[in-house]
């Protein structure tokens, strides 16, 4: 490898630019991808992005990234799309590379079925890399680009092993597309048929994998038992309506089904990355777009930066596209920019607002400490010894009321920072006197003026269905505990321990400040932290949430405490 810690000389000219490149599959069917390089002699390694959500809005002249819309205060762009994730062209033809930008079958201007499924997803991402590579202009080194989606199909490619793929970039990516949490969240269906500032898919031939392979008499069946596990669902037309017109969203109506029945559900366990990924992976991380499970299976060559809330929202995607070039100068190019000389981990820690390199994940250095759920709404590391009587909250149907139930515990103010960095855990244990509920524990950093320092961010949150308890004994560790995303039964008044594995975070909180946990069981798409318009359905029972905390239900968080030195 060249020994140069220079950036590569930046290439002079004019863009050659080829839309709608059909590229044929192995079965056949043909996909469209647009292909930026610069007009120059010579061959050079290509970036490729692909996603569902259409090729050509992903170059479209925005000026600068666009911030999010924000309901905490008066600036709202109107220009903000959260499709536009493919990374920017200009920016990357200016380093020497090919941008080439797909769309997955079914979708945009490519041909077949668009049936949602990741392996078909990664099998052509696969053949499209292979084609690339035989062209004259390619040097037959590629790599992925993108976040989001595009991470998602980077991921899915690389577990196909295709072998001119040498490298990838997953920016913010998404484990799942279903939860094992047993929430219904409609993001599936603002992804597909656009949401308050995004363009959503550019859908051509979507089509229900269920409806295409279930008989009818059995997917009647998984509807029904689909309609029987949410009996909230009559009371919101807009999921609701998929159930009985599925063409509407096709794919938003797999996963509710597949979500509620376990037989399908099972399909979505995580793969063996460690064994069929083996090439070098770059990952960028923030809260629920976490990665850190993929980091820690990985045995290749590997690197993860954690930006904070603030850097994962602007669109058009640019965030740490200096960082993905110098990976791929590395990767592709043969060129020793340092990067690899770096730490493996990249932090950046809020409430301090500074990065930090680090060696290992988790850290080793963590010493998990305990904070109790106490009377008067306080978090303390001493034990509750004296009152044995439950806090409680009323959470009404929001068809009856916007009101909130909640239930807010604080510390003290700390005596000295306190760094918080990995893997929170929330053991609750609680009763309901209803057959189910919502949880939602939200965790947040209070300054001495009473305001949360990331507000309307939480530092890191999680949602879980009571039914949806159960965890997976197989896939969980001490520090980890996983879900099995399988119901179990809820009896009224009884109490059950409920455990929440909360994205990985990483926060100072200072000295004088407090630790807020945050307990409630709905949200709006009105919340400052749902201006995308997703939400969580809510409950359609009046139903009393008892948390208990006496000397036999220890209910308490679980911090990772990095402590100083």
């Amino acid at each position: 490898m060249a020994r140069s810690k220079n950036q590569p000389a930046v290439p002079k000219g004019k863009m050659k630019v080829q839309k709608n490149v059909m590229v044929p599959m192995r079965d056949g069917v043909r996909l469209a991808v647009d292909i930026y390089r610069p007009e120059a002699p010579g061959k050079l390694p290509a970036l490729l992005g692909m996603s569902p959500y259409g090729k050509a809005i992903q170059t479209l002249p925005y000026p600068f990234p666009q911030p999010a819309p924000d309901y905490t205060n008066d600036f709202k762009t109107a220009l903000w799309d959260g499709n536009i994730e493919a990374g920017p062209t200009k920016e990357i033809i200016a380093r020497g590379y090919a941008h080439v930008i797909g769309d997955l079958r079914g979708s945009g201007d490519s041909e077949g079925e668009d049936t949602g499924d990741s392996k078909q997803e990664g099998e052509d991402y696969h053949d499209v890399v292979e084609w690339l590579a035989r062209q004259p202009w390619c040097d037959g080194n590629i790599g992925g680009i993108g976040m989001s989606y595009y991470a998602m199909t980077q991921v899915n490619a690389a577990l196909e092993q295709p072998p001119h793929l040498k490298a990838i970039a997953p920016f913010f990516w998404h484990e799942r597309m279903i939860g094992s949490n047993g929430i219904i969240n409609p993001n599936h269906y603002w992804l597909y048929d656009g949401r308050d500032g995004t363009s959503g898919y550019a859908p051509k031939n979507v089509v229900s994998r269920l409806m295409k392979t279930v008989p009818k008499a059995d997917l009647a069946r998984l509807v029904k038992n689909t309609l029987d596990r949410n009996p909230d669902l009559p009371y919101y037309a807009r999921l609701w309506k998929l159930l009985v017109y599925p063409n509407k969203n096709p794919l938003c109506f797999d996963h509710l089904v597949e979500q509620f029945n376990p037989e399908y559900f099972s399909k979505w366990v995580r793969p063996d990355y460690g064994k069929r990924i083996k090439i070098p992976v770059l990952l960028g991380a923030f809260g629920p777009h976490s990665g850190f499970g993929l980091y820690q299976a990985l045995r290749t060559p590997k690197k993860l930066i954690m930006w904070s809330p603030q850097e994962y929202e602007p669109r058009p995607w640019r965030t740490g596209i200096d960082i993905v070039l110098r990976w791929y100068d590395h990767w592709l190019k043969g060129v020793d920019t340092g990067i690899m000389d770096e730490p493996p981990i990249k932090l950046f820690l809020m409430g301090a607002n500074q990065w930090r390199h680090e060696n290992e994940w988790p850290l080793s250095r963590t010493k998990r400490t305990e904070y109790y759920l106490r009377t008067w709404e306080r978090l303390s590391l001493e034990p509750e010894v004296e009152n044995d009587f439950p806090d409680c909250y009323l959470q009404e149907p929001i068809f009856v009321s916007s009101r909130r139930g909640t239930l807010k515990y604080l510390s003290g103010p700390l005596p000295e920072d306190l760094e918080v960095t990995g893997t929170v855990i929330i053991y609750l244990y609680a009763a309901i006197d209803q057959e189910d509920t919502n949880w939602r524990v939200r965790l947040t950093d209070v300054n001495e003026a009473g305001v949360e320092t990331t507000s309307p961010h939480s530092l890191t949150e999680a949602w879980l269905r009571a039914s949806y308890r159960g965890l997976d004994k197989r896939l969980s560790r001490p520090d980890r505990p996983v879900l099995s995303g399988q119901p179990e039964r809820v009896v009224p008044g009884e109490i059950y321990e409920y455990v929440f594995t909360l994205p990985e975070m990483s926060n100072v909180f200072k000295a004088g400040h407090r630790i807020k946990l945050d307990i409630s069981s709905m949200n709006s798409g009105k919340d400052p932290d749902a201006h995308t318009g997703s939400y969580v359905l809510s409950i359609s029972r009046p139903t009393v949430h008892k948390i208990y905390r006496d000397s036999v239900h220890r209910s308490r968080l679980v911090l990772p405490v990095i402590p100083k030195g």
